[in-house]
């Protein structure tokens, strides 16, 4: 049995301890500063408010400030906070966390710092103090998993990927189980730039069900499946070039953090109804503040957090903009309130075959 901490309390992080808790691993769930209400609820009813579930008993809730009494004798560290959370995370961890302490980011993201787009896990380390930042070992997990279908036990299929196979393997046996399916990779890049990059391009699908609503269905009852899959196979292009050009594997692509996170992100969620806004031509700044003011639309946080260092680094020539129609449009939505207007002719620059 291992004993687990993992910070942040929301329905991921949450859900991601039924696994643990079912293969017997003791777990301390620490809820994040925003995370008191959810914590105070686990310990009074044991059900978790937004996730709808109840958590076992091996779960013990502890609220932020005892994050140091959680991790005394801890043989694993899972972050859950959302991406907004990592440099909070990092300033939490920084005085506290054992360097030999291995750490699993559930977090989903990118960060651009103007010049470059980087992966969320090198953000963490960078914000650890040097002693820890040599020394401890980061790994992710991606791949198509909602939250709620894992805390009902649903078959869920999913990558730990890092740069160490041997402890890659090691902790895959504590979290398998005969509904939690993991493969592991140590294309970290790959797979954090597919599980990140799927949140803008299901964003970009979601535009959909605006622009059926607004257009209508035809007089045959022909919807608009043909424009979410080509939509959703742009997405999937554009993806594969990130990837490539930042040092991971197509494979990544191709499998579960890939193509498979794209598909179950873009069935339905926040992407998908901020997509149904942006659809029907309203600004994505009246859409957030008017009808998702305190939804996290993953989608949209990601445009927002690389678009100004995308957009130098096209200017720059530092990435292909023939390569990358979608996202630009993208962007220029969400970062700069402008229209959806698809890109048709730009599509699949690279070619097809």
């Amino acid at each position: 049995m291992a004993r687990i901490v993992i910070l942040g309390a929301g329905v991921m992080g949450s859900a991601f301890s039924v696994p643990l808790t079912d293969n017997g691993h003791s777990v301390r769930l620490v809820g994040t500063h925003l995370d008191g209400d959810i914590i105070e609820e686990i310990h009074e009813s044991r059900v978790h408010p937004r996730l709808r579930s109840r958590l076992s008993h091996a779960v013990e809730p502890y609220t932020y400030d005892r994050l140091s009494e959680a991790l005394q004798g801890a043989d694993l560290l899972v972050l859950g906070v959302n991406s907004l959370g990592v440099d909070w995370a990092a300033r939490m961890l920084s005085p506290l966390l054992p360097p030999d302490l291995p750490v699993i980011m559930l977090t989903k993201g990118l960060a651009g710092d103007g010049r470059k787009v980087r992966i969320l896990p090198e953000v963490l380390r960078s914000g650890l103090p040097a002693h820890t930042r040599e020394r401890v070992s980061l790994m992710a997990i991606g791949g198509p998993s909602i939250a709620g279908e894992l805390a009902a036990r649903r078959h869920t299929c999913v990558v730990l990927t890092g740069p160490d196979a041997a402890l890659l393997n090691r902790l895959a046996g504590l979290l398998r189980t005969p509904y939690y399916h993991v493969w592991t990779s140590t294309d970290m890049i790959g797979v954090e730039v597919c599980v990140a990059m799927k949140n803008v391009y299901a964003l970009a699908v979601g535009l959909v069900g605006g622009l059926l609503e607004k257009e209508g269905v035809a007089d045959n009852g022909a919807v608009m499946y043909n424009v979410a899959a080509a939509l959703y196979a742009q997405g999937l292009t554009e993806i594969d070039y990130m990837v490539r050009l930042m040092g991971g594997q197509a494979r990544s692509v191709l499998t579960l953090p890939g193509a498979g996170d794209l598909y179950v992100t873009s069935q339905g969620g926040r992407n998908c109804r901020m997509g149904r806004f942006l659809g029907l031509g309203m600004p994505y700044s009246q859409a957030k503040a008017e009808h998702m003011p305190d939804d996290t639309i993953e989608g949209a946080e990601l445009a927002l957090a690389i678009g100004p260092t995308v957009e130098t680094m096209l200017a720059q020539g530092a990435l292909d903009a023939a390569r990358l129609p979608l996202l630009r449009a993208m962007i220029n939505i969400v970062c700069h309130d402008a229209p959806p207007q698809i890109p048709w002719d730009e599509f699949f620059a690279g070619g097809v075959g």
